[in-house]
């Protein structure tokens, strides 16, 4: 055979693969249909590992490398839970006849729960002057307003979506506003906020706070979650997280402060050390494609990942280090666990130096035996 009909019998075979993937989907929206009957819940981890194994047993059979066979039967799993659980939250209903006030609602993580609750049925309302046609003063139905303070605040559900040096003034203001709805913020940090969200609870109004562990790109809730925050009004909490019961996203419940020091590892720390990265490679003199051609499979991890907090806003990354009241802790243990290092590669200390890798290993040991604990 010719290459050009080499490559007409290719084109031939990946058509033929997308139609397979259709009729995948289709067999998967079966699948959730009769699960929602009978009540079962979207993702079944051993029903996965068995296809995956199945899938890696044919493939060496073939001839094909199990590693890629299970890159495409994951990334095929991803897309049918993505499907299955989006139809859920739609066929949830939760919002049915409700209405939804989206402070912020044009940003990023804004305009993510403003579709949310609008797959849900809530009749959504987005307060944002960036909004495409914002108005001043209410009309009928759903359109934006440029500041929510024309609002009547009648809505059940208020979100408050704004840059984290904003939200706290908004929520001292919605307190002597009084709405009756339930009121909560998504902020990524909690700490800066307490003035706000205890000024609300003194008012009477119904406040939770949650932080959503995902940016605003994520369409599988799956293996994410979702963080409540215990502000001593378990009603309005328990109403925010039934937002999310039709979701796979797994929801946790701790206290404020709590809340914030973790994060202050959890983020802080990890937006730090990226930052220390690539500020480290930028004034090495040393430039990215140069050091891209020697690359290895850890520099490729690492710069990867640096090159996306790179691309995120240095104000909100700003607002994360400074504005945390348990920020310093984790970036001064930073500047120990390099020390450390340095001491001891300069004072050709290698039983520290293997002590370090050891104690790495087996904290991050633990991480492993959660995700193989799960159901």
């Amino acid at each position: 055979m010719t290459l050009e009909e080499l490559r007409r019998q290719l084109d031939g075979l990946d058509q033929r693969l997308v139609e397979l993937v259709a009729e995948r989907q289709r067999t998967v929206q079966e699948i959730a249909r009769v699960k929602g009957v009978a009540g079962r819940a979207v993702r079944d981890y051993g029903r996965e590992r068995e296809v995956i194994l199945g899938v890696r047993a044919r493939a060496t059979e073939v001839g094909v490398p199990p590693a890629t066979a299970e890159a495409l039967m994951r990334l095929l799993i991803r897309s049918s839970l993505t499907a299955q659980e989006r139809a859920r939250v739609e066929s949830h209903g939760a919002g049915d006849g409700r209405r939804a006030l989206v402070i912020g609602g044009a940003g990023k993580m804004g305009a993510w729960f403003a579709q949310f609750l609008a797959s849900q049925g809530f009749d959504v309302q987005i307060a944002d002057p960036h909004a495409e046609g914002a108005v001043d003063e209410p009309q009928s139905g759903s359109v934006p307003l440029r500041d929510w303070r024309r609002s009547s605040l009648d809505h059940d559900f208020i979100v408050v979506a704004t840059p984290l040096g904003l939200t706290n003034a908004i929520l001292l203001e919605l307190a002597g506003r009084k709405p009756t709805g339930i009121v909560f913020d998504v902020g990524s940090l909690k700490t800066p906020l307490r003035a706000g969200i205890e000024a609300l609870r003194a008012a009477g109004v119904r406040v939770a706070s949650i932080h959503p562990m995902f940016g605003p790109d994520t369409e599988l809730l799956s293996g994410r979650h979702v963080i409540h925050l215990d502000l001593g009004v378990p009603a309005a909490r328990e109403q925010v997280e039934a937002l999310f019961a039709a979701t796979m996203a797994e929801q946790v419940v701790m206290g404020l402060d709590e809340h914030d020091r973790l994060i202050a590892y959890v983020l802080g720390l990890s937006h730090a050390l990226n930052i220390a990265f690539f500020t480290a490679l930028a004034e090495s003199g040393e430039s990215a494609p140069r050091l891209v051609r020697l690359s290895s499979t850890t520099f490729d991890a690492q710069f990867d990942i640096a090159s996306k907090v790179a691309e995120e806003s240095p104000d909100l990354y700003f607002e994360i280090q400074r504005l945390n009241e348990f920020g310093n802790e984790s970036l001064d243990a930073l500047a120990r666990a390099v020390d450390s290092v340095r001491a001891a590669v300069q004072a050709n200390d290698l039983p520290r130096f293997r002590s370090l890798m050891v104690q790495g290993r087996e904290y991050t040991q633990g991480r492993r035996i959660v995700t193989q604990q799960r159901p």
